[in-house]
């Protein structure tokens, strides 16, 4: 399976993008803090899809899936920290990314599972 035809993969990709143009805004104190944390968390999302994808089996894949959806998390909540920190203003465009690649990999990994009858 390639990683580069994934919805899931595809819109986690684009939530990095996201997700690096809002933390530009936090302060420059929480260079190595936040903003660091978020990024790597970001980036964590569609690198563990396109690893899974390049596993032998689909169990591997799926164990992949499952640090993507917790990476995803950490965003979430790295976000809602800005947030309330006031570090930036809510951002709907990005809450519904989340909730988009959220769904979009634990389709895949329901999929996956079925598939494999794990």
């Amino acid at each position: 399976m390639n990683h580069k035809d994934l919805d899931a993969w595809k819109k986690s990709m684009d939530l990095v993008e996201e997700i690096y143009a809002l933390s530009k805004f936090f302060p420059d104190d929480e260079k190595f803090g936040l903003t660091n944390q978020i990024r790597r968390d970001s980036v964590s999302v569609p690198s563990n899809i396109a690893e899974g994808a390049a596993r032998k089996s689909d169990k591997e894949f799926i164990q992949f899936l499952y640090i993507a959806l917790r990476s995803l998390s950490e965003v979430e909540t790295q976000y809602m920290i800005a947030v309330r920190l006031h570090y930036v203003i809510e951002n709907k465009d990005i809450e519904n990314r989340i909730n988009e690649v959220k769904k979009l990999i634990v389709g895949l990994r329901s999929y996956l599972l079925k598939k494999s009858n794990y």
